[in-house]
């Protein structure tokens, strides 16, 4: 699948904005990760893409492993013939499917997922409302707010940082300028 056909396929199922917008932000992190890790840009990039396409179609708030999001995304795109590794990764990213992350795709993917959602979250109380404005230390100032962002799980971007070996500043600067690369596309 191209990232065109990807960006086709998160369009036709998915019809809130801010959740695109979300879906671009994670495919930027991920690329910049396949850059650091010397992994493939292309298929780092889909998974981050990729990932929350079925969201809003097959919601799934009683967090069931096999249906709804993302199980039922996944089965779609093994359909389109999308490569295993990818949708590994995206099983992976929901703990609730109780899918391993074994890959550092996987872990990346987890990693950025939530941490995306936070930097957001910063960059829209911030005076000009821009990912420009952002750094580590206006998220981590952020962070320790529990009721700011209340639904971002900071665990488990902790434990996304873990498992990719990364300190956790380490990983927020990452993800910041990730985000600032594309910051155009997502309104920041």
């Amino acid at each position: 699948m191209t990232r065109e056909e990807a960006l086709a396929l998160v369009q036709e199922y998915t019809k809130n904005q801010n959740l695109i917008k979300h879906m671009l932000a994670v495919e930027a992190a991920m690329r910049a990760y396949a850059k650091r890790f010397g992994q493939d840009e292309e298929s780092w990039g889909l998974a981050g893409l990729l990932h929350d396409f079925d969201y809003e179609r097959y919601p799934n708030n009683e967090h069931h492993p096999t249906q709804g999001h993302p199980s039922v995304g996944v089965q779609i795109l093994r359909e389109r013939g999308v490569p295993e590794e990818i949708c590994q990764a995206i099983l992976g990213h929901a703990s609730y499917t109780g899918i391993s992350r074994t890959s550092l795709m996987a872990k990346a993917l987890f990693a950025c997922d939530e941490l995306t959602g936070l930097i957001v979250a910063t960059a829209l109380v911030r005076p000009n409302k821009s990912l420009a404005e952002v750094d580590v230390e206006a998220v981590k100032k952020k962070w320790k707010d529990k009721a700011f962002a209340r639904g971002v799980n900071r665990e488990e971007i902790e434990q996304g940082a873990r498992e990719l070996g990364v300190p956790l500043d380490e990983h927020i600067d990452m993800v910041i300028k990730a985000m600032q690369g594309i910051a155009s596309q997502l309104g920041l």
